[in-house]
């Protein structure tokens, strides 16, 4: 709870499934676990880690049982082995609650790709994999490092196009540090657009709301991407501006009609949007100001605009966050220290500057993740 309002991750790999799991016990894992984060706004990434390929390195997979590197039949063994751990993922999903639809992931870590029988029958493998999870109705997604398992499939695709199933997402391992979704080693146009997850630093300490977790950091692009719904309707007029300004009676303009616009949507004011601030907006200023327990001036300050432009549900939001709730947190931003954001709806990096810039002047801890502490400040209008 405290990362999911303090730290910049939205989403949380878990392992659900797969005999190579480093811990098989997990009794906090269970339907209501999964439901509770789901309802908090966490994006869950289901992660199996079953065989791993027949020439791995790392001896505790050597004593488990691996992926069959017997050529016969095509590598039967191996593709049965894909399919049966498909299977076991899916009811292990299904008895969590995970839907059909959802990302279900492989976990098969590095190993060398020069062997061509080990090569050969973990693409079988994962191939099979795919191929049952589309048959009970799930996404196959596989995670790998970027040099061998991501490598191999990339490799696998453009040369004998065809032959095997390719999972729908790959995530990468490839930790070069840098927050987005490429890697040189595998193709720019595979897996292209939001199919990718990227590994980008592997396991080290972070810290957030004084809860310190070990996590290996990922920038993951899935699905449609962060795009933000069509804006609800305001009216008939622009509220959208890169900037804010004072206004009170006889000022006149698109930000008197925005003003009027805002003040009948919370039921402060019956008149037309003429964009004069007459007499009648300014009693609306002066019921709204009254009713939120403001300075009554019947003039609108920045500190009217912040608040009257901030009001409404108060959702956890984060860089790749796409609502509207993103759009009343940039034009509040804009408004209350001059933030001059795009009011797109989508929470990208320049949002969560300025959120961070908020923060440091209201003396709140510079996350650039609006939660409740923001969302007070934003609503009292302060700024």
């Amino acid at each position: 709870d405290t990362w999911l309002t303090a730290s910049p991750y939205w989403a949380v790999g878990i392992y659900i499934s797969g005999d190579s799991r480093g811990c098989f016990s997990q009794p906090n894992l269970t339907p209501t676990w999964i439901s509770t984060q789901l309802g908090n706004g966490w994006r869950l990434l289901p992660l199996t880690v079953g065989p791993q390929a027949s020439c791995t390195s790392r001896e505790r997979y050597l004593e488990q049982v691996r992926i069959s590197p017997n050529p016969t039949r095509n590598y039967a063994v191996a593709r049965l082995q894909g399919r049966d751990e498909a299977t076991k993922t899916v009811t292990a999903a299904q008895g969590l609650g995970i839907a059909g639809g959802s990302t279900l992931w492989y976990d098969i870590e590095a190993f060398d790709i020069s062997g061509t029988q080990c090569r050969e029958s973990a693409t079988s493998f994962l191939s099979a994999w795919t191929n049952r999870l589309h048959a009970l109705g799930y996404v196959s997604g596989i995670y790998s490092s970027a040099a061998s398992g991501i490598k191999m499939l990339d490799d696998a695709n453009a040369y004998t196009p065809g032959k095997y199933a390719m999972p729908d997402q790959v995530w990468i391992a490839d930790w070069n540090g840098k927050a987005d979704i490429y890697s040189p080693y595998v193709r720019s146009t595979s897996w292209m657009p939001h199919q990718r997850v990227h590994q980008y630093l592997g396991g080290h300490n972070e810290t957030y709301g004084g809860v310190t977790i070990n996590v290996d950091s990922n920038y993951m692009s899935l699905g449609r991407g962060s795009v933000s719904s069509a804006p609800p309707l305001a009216c008939g007029v622009g509220i959208d501006f890169p900037d804010y300004h004072p206004q009170a009676q006889r000022d006149t303009g698109d930000e008197v009609k925005a003003l009027q616009c805002l003040l009948t949507r919370k039921g402060f004011y019956d008149g037309e949007l003429h964009g004069s601030f007459t007499r009648r907006t300014y009693q609306g200023v002066v019921d709204y100001q009254t009713a939120r327990g403001m300075r009554v001036t019947g003039m609108v300050s920045l500190r009217t605009w912040t608040a009257i432009l901030s009001e409404g549900v108060t959702p956890v939001l984060k860089y790749g966050s796409s609502r509207n709730g993103v759009r009343r947190a940039q034009r509040s931003l804009n408004a209350g220290i001059d933030a001059r954001l795009s009011i797109t709806g989508v929470y990208d990096a320049a949002t969560a500057e300025a959120v961070a810039t908020y923060q440091g002047v209201r003396g709140l801890p510079r996350t650039g993740v609006v939660a409740v502490d923001t969302w007070a400040q934003l609503q009292r209008g302060n700024h």
